[in-house]
Protein backbone atom coordinates (compact mmCIF):
# COMPACT_ATOMS: atom_id res chain seq x y z
CA UNK A 1 0.00 0.00 0.00
CA UNK A 2 0.89 3.16 -1.43
CA UNK A 3 1.11 5.76 1.94
CA UNK A 4 2.92 9.49 1.38
CA UNK A 5 5.76 11.09 -0.63
CA UNK A 6 8.50 9.97 1.50
CA UNK A 7 10.95 12.18 -0.18
CA UNK A 8 11.64 14.14 -3.40
CA UNK A 9 15.11 13.42 -4.66
CA UNK A 10 17.65 15.58 -6.44
CA UNK A 11 20.92 14.79 -7.75
CA UNK A 12 23.72 17.41 -7.30
CA UNK A 13 27.20 17.44 -8.54
CA UNK A 14 28.53 18.81 -5.13
CA UNK A 15 26.88 17.71 -2.25
CA UNK A 16 28.83 20.49 -0.06
CA UNK A 17 27.76 23.50 -1.78
CA UNK A 18 24.01 21.98 -2.80
CA UNK A 19 23.56 21.85 1.39
CA UNK A 20 24.38 25.43 1.63
CA UNK A 21 22.00 26.26 -1.16
CA UNK A 22 18.88 24.68 0.70
CA UNK A 23 20.26 26.17 4.38
CA UNK A 24 20.54 29.10 2.48
CA UNK A 25 16.76 29.10 1.51
CA UNK A 26 15.51 28.43 4.77
CA UNK A 27 15.80 24.34 5.18
CA UNK A 28 17.31 22.68 8.03
CA UNK A 29 19.65 19.55 7.58
CA UNK A 30 18.09 16.38 9.42
CA UNK A 31 20.06 13.54 8.45
CA UNK A 32 23.02 12.62 6.37
CA UNK A 33 23.98 9.17 5.04
CA UNK A 34 26.69 7.36 2.49
CA UNK A 35 24.87 4.44 0.66
CA UNK A 36 27.80 2.38 -0.77
CA UNK A 37 25.68 -0.20 -2.06
CA UNK A 38 24.17 3.10 -4.30
CA UNK A 39 27.16 4.80 -4.79
CA UNK A 40 25.76 7.91 -3.35
CA UNK A 41 26.10 10.28 -0.48
CA UNK A 42 22.63 11.90 0.55
CA UNK A 43 21.55 14.83 2.53
CA UNK A 44 18.20 15.04 4.04
CA UNK A 45 15.90 18.09 4.60
CA UNK A 46 12.58 17.57 6.33
CA UNK A 47 9.83 19.47 5.09
CA UNK A 48 6.53 18.68 6.69
CA UNK A 49 5.84 15.24 6.23
CA UNK A 50 8.27 14.39 3.36
CA UNK A 51 12.15 14.94 3.10
CA UNK A 52 14.10 17.15 0.02
CA UNK A 53 17.20 14.71 -0.57
CA UNK A 54 20.15 15.59 -1.90
CA UNK A 55 22.23 12.85 -3.74
CA UNK A 56 25.83 13.48 -4.89
CA UNK A 57 27.90 10.49 -6.47
CA UNK A 58 30.81 9.04 -4.73
CA UNK A 59 32.10 7.04 -7.74
CA UNK A 60 31.85 8.05 -11.36
CA UNK A 61 29.73 4.66 -11.97
CA UNK A 62 27.07 5.48 -9.98
CA UNK A 63 23.21 5.48 -11.64
CA UNK A 64 23.54 9.62 -10.06
CA UNK A 65 27.04 10.44 -11.97
CA UNK A 66 25.01 8.97 -15.47
CA UNK A 67 22.07 10.55 -14.45
CA UNK A 68 24.15 14.09 -14.29
CA UNK A 69 26.28 13.04 -17.40
CA UNK A 70 22.77 12.65 -19.01
CA UNK A 71 21.88 15.81 -18.49
CA UNK A 72 24.37 17.79 -19.81
CA UNK A 73 26.45 17.69 -16.21
CA UNK A 74 24.23 19.46 -14.53
CA UNK A 75 22.14 17.44 -11.51
CA UNK A 76 18.22 18.31 -10.80
CA UNK A 77 14.73 16.76 -9.94
CA UNK A 78 16.02 12.72 -10.26
CA UNK A 79 13.44 10.40 -8.22
CA UNK A 80 10.07 10.60 -6.66
CA UNK A 81 10.11 8.40 -2.97
CA UNK A 82 6.98 6.46 -1.53
CA UNK A 83 6.74 4.88 1.67
CA UNK A 84 5.00 1.80 1.48
CA UNK A 85 4.59 -0.54 4.64
CA UNK A 86 5.16 -3.92 2.97
CA UNK A 87 7.77 -3.44 0.12
CA UNK A 88 8.10 -7.05 -0.91
CA UNK A 89 4.40 -7.17 -1.52
CA UNK A 90 4.45 -3.93 -3.73
CA UNK A 91 7.07 -5.06 -5.97
CA UNK A 92 4.90 -8.43 -6.11
CA UNK A 93 1.81 -6.14 -6.84
CA UNK A 94 3.82 -4.17 -9.48
CA UNK A 95 5.54 -6.91 -11.27
CA UNK A 96 2.11 -8.53 -11.95
CA UNK A 97 0.51 -5.24 -13.16
CA UNK A 98 3.28 -5.47 -15.72
CA UNK A 99 5.85 -2.35 -14.78
CA UNK A 100 9.60 -2.73 -14.95
CA UNK A 101 11.46 -2.86 -11.67
CA UNK A 102 14.94 -2.08 -11.92
CA UNK A 103 15.07 -4.20 -8.41
CA UNK A 104 13.10 -7.20 -8.27
CA UNK A 105 14.00 -7.32 -4.28
CA UNK A 106 14.53 -4.15 -1.75
CA UNK A 107 18.25 -3.12 -1.28
CA UNK A 108 19.09 -0.74 1.51
CA UNK A 109 18.84 2.54 1.59
CA UNK A 110 19.91 5.87 3.19
CA UNK A 111 18.91 5.82 6.93
CA UNK A 112 18.28 1.45 7.12
CA UNK A 113 15.63 2.18 4.57
CA UNK A 114 14.95 -1.15 2.42
CA UNK A 115 14.32 0.46 -1.36
CA UNK A 116 13.20 -0.59 -4.65
CA UNK A 117 12.71 1.61 -8.13
CA UNK A 118 10.62 1.13 -11.01
CA UNK A 119 11.97 1.88 -14.22
CA UNK A 120 11.17 6.01 -15.32
CA UNK A 121 9.78 4.17 -19.06
CA UNK A 122 6.86 2.86 -17.07
CA UNK A 123 5.91 5.89 -15.19
CA UNK A 124 6.28 9.03 -17.50
CA UNK A 125 9.71 10.04 -16.92
CA UNK A 126 9.92 10.19 -13.70
CA UNK A 127 12.56 7.11 -11.56
CA UNK A 128 10.00 5.92 -9.10
CA UNK A 129 11.89 4.68 -5.90
CA UNK A 130 9.61 2.64 -3.06
CA UNK A 131 10.51 3.05 0.56
CA UNK A 132 10.16 1.19 3.48
CA UNK A 133 11.55 2.35 7.15
CA UNK A 134 12.56 -0.15 9.68
CA UNK A 135 10.25 1.57 12.52
CA UNK A 136 7.91 3.28 10.29
CA UNK A 137 3.87 2.73 11.91
CA UNK A 138 0.81 3.34 10.26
Amino acid sequence: MLHKIDHVGIAVTDIENAIKTYQGLGFTLTGRDRVDSQKVETAFFQIGESCIELIAATEADSPIAKFIEKNAGKGGLQQLAITVNDIEAELTRLKAEGYTLINESPVPGAHGTKVAFVHPKDTEGVLLELCEHPTESY
